[in-house]
């Protein structure tokens, strides 16, 4: 299955998964790694949610995976940077070319959203995991993150987000759906809990909506925006809110994730 990953490689993009560790990405996972484990990392972007799962399972193996060679090099160039060893591979989260039984631990941050078909790609992430191992997943809920002041701007921006992240085939509000996307791919045990990403001070919301403000005029999704129509006036209209609500003193943003811990 081909799957058209909505943010694409910009460095706007980058910007912000590069931001992203175990720790404020995968707590939930945490207490469940021990050294020894191996882990495959589906998904793995600029690979730093990878990088510390790797450094807590070693001397354990931890495989990154990414859907074709130039996301993948993104993976690599962190790797060539840090003294922590994992393997690369390139591979389709459908149809994963791993024997069965191959981790203890399969990981997956902000990925099923992203996918033609998470049920599938869950029964695949629940083959490769050996007998009694976890398969975990963290992924947004577009529609429940909440945020203030209320700028109609934002709102548009909500709405194109979804209008094209689910004509690329995938699922924004995918937190809310992971626990019955996994009980649908046969999994029995699945701990379903939910965490947040909360900017508040001048310092994080500068970089969350600076972020935003250039996503929406550079982004793969600016170029999808824009083939599909929408006028540049409207994107630079959303881009500016972005900047306003930043610069604003009481401005608050709080970014719902759904989890699941699944025992294969």
């Amino acid at each position: 299955m081909n799957n058209v990953y909505t943010h694409g490689h910009h460095e706007s993009v980058l910007r912000s998964h590069s931001w992203r560790t175990a720790e404020n990405s995968a707590a939930y996972l945490l207490p469940h790694l021990r050294p020894g484990q191996s882990v495959l990392d589906i998904g793995a972007g600029p690979g730093t949610i990878t990088a510390d799962l790797a450094r807590l399972v070693q001397p354990g193996r931890t495989t990154a995976l990414e859907a074709n060679d130039g996301a993948l090099d993104i993976t690599r160039a962190t790797f060539a940077k840090l003294d922590v060893s994992v393997d690369f591979l390139v591979g389709d989260v459908h149809h994963l070319d791993l024997p069965d039984d191959s981790y203890d631990v399969v990981h997956a941050h902000q990925v099923l959203q992203h996918v033609a078909d998470p049920v599938q790609a869950l029964r695949e992430m629940r083959r490769v995991c050996k007998p009694g191992g976890i398969v975990a997943a963290r992924d947004s809920d577009y529609q429940a993150f909440a945020w203030f002041p209320e700028s109609p701007e934002l709102g548009e921006w909500m709405t194109l987000y979804q209008r094209m992240a689910r004509a690329n085939g995938g699922e924004p509000d995918a937190g809310r759906r992971l626990l019955s996307w996994a009980r649908d791919a046969g999994f029995e045990k699945v701990a379903a809990t939910a965490s947040n990403w909360t900017f508040t001070t001048d310092e994080d919301k500068a970089w969350w909506g600076g972020m935003w403000a250039d996503r929406v005029l550079h982004s793969a999704m600016a170029d999808q925006a824009r083939a599909a129509g929408v006028p540049q006036e409207d994107l630079d209209r959303i881009s500016t809110a972005w900047k306003t609500w930043a610069a604003d003193p009481a401005a608050f943003i709080s970014l719902l994730h759904g989890e699941i811990l699944a025992t294969a």
